[in-house]
């Protein structure tokens, strides 16, 4: 047997005053309102009429942080994998909005030349990969219930258009993955695992707070 069902979390909001693309720059934790936008999850999460199994987090500390409060609702304790982590990318640190934005920067102008792969940062089929290996592991981890995975935009993105059979190569401002939105999947054929995943929800327990709240942490 295998998990019934697998939900991606986004993590809440960030501290960033800076307004820098954070990537996997240690320090970045929840704000108070990403604290809040994770309780919401959690809530969610906990309202739902399932069992619940296995909670796994990335290491980053916002995504520890956001799973704390899961973790809390559902009576499980949080286990890390390095496989669900924000992809690398050239331009952490940087401010990628306005006049001081790193792409209007000559210097910076080789990361550019190839969106589709991209070439500023992991490769999407490297991204794909490891998450799913990661996925498919959690799933076949537990006997019965549902697996919980906090991650990142990009890396559940990633994910949602492997599994829509979309291209890979897209447009950042189109993605459906809000902060700490969810994402869940289920086994097309849960007697036999090997068939694959599909996506089967998406919900935003934080849509009241995303107004005015900050989210610039990834490209």
């Amino acid at each position: 047997m295998v998990a019934r069902q697998i939900h991606l979390v986004r993590h809440g909001e960030v501290f960033n005053p800076g307004r820098v693309l954070y990537g996997r720059i240690p320090g970045f934790g929840l704000s108070d309102l990403g604290v809040r936008m994770a309780t919401l999850a959690a809530s969610d999460l906990a309202a739902r009429d399932r069992t619940f199994s296995r909670i796994i987090a990335s290491p980053l500390q916002r995504t520890r942080e956001s799973a704390e409060p899961v973790s809390l609702a559902l009576g499980l304790a949080v286990d890390i994998d390095e496989r669900i982590i924000e992809p690398t990318n050239e331009f952490e640190g940087n401010q990628m909005r306005g006049r001081d934005s790193a792409v209007l920067k000559p210097r910076n102008w080789k990361y550019l030349l190839n969106p589709f792969r991209p070439s500023w940062g992991e490769p999407y089929r490297s991204i794909v990969n490891r998450m799913m290996t990661a996925i498919v592991e959690a799933g076949e981890s537990v006997s019965d219930g549902d697996v919980v995975l906090v991650s990142h935009q990009l890396p559940i993105w990633m994910v949602n258009r492997h599994l829509s059979r979309k291209s890979l190569a897209h447009f950042p401002g189109s993605r459906e993955c809000s902060l700490s939105s969810i994402t869940t999947l289920e086994w097309l054929d849960p007697a036999n695992p090997s068939a694959g995943l599909h996506v089967v929800g998406y919900v935003e327990p934080a849509n009241e707070l995303l107004e005015g709240s900050l989210d610039v942490g990834a490209v």
